[in-house]
């Protein structure tokens, strides 16, 4: 199924809920919608769906106009953070519900055996099976949530929404099912547009990403090349966690050079020798290390923080030029106040404009 959305804008009186978007889905694929709160996702998904109507543009399916259609008359899947369930109907039941309504059409998968296997095996990917004879109200909140995407999954739309579904599943389960759901996903069954307000969830889903915020599409590509290329700061904000480091300085001679509180620093840079002037070095967490080798540069600071998450640890350090929040791979003990030395190669850093566009990323990636 082919989705075109055509200068789509949507406003509620004076308030602009989103700016006019233009973007073509890749079909049979995953489209992730990455943004923090209110960036517009869900009101974009509403759109797609036919519950709400754009205030301007138009929704093109496979090349017809359905812009004026309701949800009634377009064959959409979606699940919410805010899972819906048929309290009267079993677990069973709800998964089945959308197969025994193709009954009549005589498939191999709405007849009844073939209803029990499909039911089955989403349950057993979902990890649901022992409660599909219970009804809703009996599970917890993560499990009718798994109910809830596996109804969806089961109709086999062609497009599929999916408005941060795993939200309230604890980590380790959100964890398999994202691996479990990006195989699912693969069999290129449906269109499936998933949002997210977490860039490392868009980047296990793969496909393509659409970077919103405020109501505005930032940009929209493959999900790796909007990661380590992305258009600007704005972008770049927004597909990094933790947040992308930001350090201003001067550009001149292909180097870079940072001043602060009397001291200099200068990076070795690919940028053009012609370009002079403001620009904004952004250094993921990740880029910076412990040891030092080659032409990395040394920023030293004090510990401010250090917080162990899984198997890294991220370290928030005071340095001359601002504070930077490291990664590091492996479970470190810092004391507080502590002085750290960190190592940076300035071949994995992004470079912004003074208006924040992206002028060269890592590896030599530029415009």
């Amino acid at each position: 199924m082919e989705l075109s959305l055509q200068a789509i804008e949507q406003r509620v009186g004076a308030d602009v809920h989103l700016h006019p978007i233009s973007m073509q889905l890749v079909p049979n694929a995953v489209t992730v919608l990455l943004g923090a709160t209110q960036a517009g996702k869900t009101t974009l998904m509403r759109l797609m769906a036919g519950l709400d109507r754009a205030s301007k543009g138009k929704l093109l399916v496979d090349g017809e106009d359905v812009t004026a259609k309701t949800v009634r008359q377009r064959n959409v899947a979606m699940v919410y953070q805010q899972f819906i369930n048929y309290p009267s109907m079993t677990v069973f039941d709800n998964i089945a519900s959308p197969l025994k309504l193709r009954r009549r059409d005589g498939s191999a998968a709405s007849n009844k055996a073939g209803i029990d296997r499909r039911v089955n095996e989403l349950a057993a990917k979902l990890h649901i099976e022992p409660f599909l004879k219970r009804l809703p109200a009996e599970l917890s909140g993560g499990q009718q949530q798994r109910v809830a995407l596996a109804r969806a999954l089961a109709k086999q739309a062609p497009l599929m929404l999916l408005d941060e579904p795993l939200v309230n599943l604890d980590y380790k389960l959100r964890e398999e099912l994202r691996d479990e759901l990006s195989q699912l996903f693969a069999a290129g069954e449906s269109t499936v547009v998933y949002a997210t307000t977490e860039p490392t969830e868009a980047l296990l889903l793969g496909g393509h990403t659409a970077v919103l915020d405020a109501g505005e599409l930032l940009q929209y590509g493959p999900t790796a090349e909007v990661f380590h290329h992305p258009r600007s700061i704005r972008v770049a904000r927004a597909f990094s966690d933790p947040p992308m480091n930001l350090v201003e300085g001067q550009a001149a001679e292909g180097r870079i050079t940072w001043t602060a509180q009397g001291q200099t620093l200068v990076l070795a840079s690919q940028l053009p020798a012609a370009h002079t002037g403001k620009v904004t070095v952004g250094i993921r967490a990740n880029a910076l290390h412990r040891q030092r080798q080659g032409i990395d540069v040394e920023l030293v600071g004090r510990v401010e923080l250090a917080e162990i998450s899984g198997s890294d640890t991220y370290v928030h350090i005071d340095t001359r030029f601002g504070e930077l929040v490291a990664q590091l791979s492996g479970v470190h003990n810092f004391a507080l106040g502590e002085n750290l030395s960190l190592a940076l190669d300035p071949g994995q850093v992004h470079v912004f404009d003074a208006s924040g566009n992206l002028l060269l990323a890592p590896s030599g990636r530029g415009h």
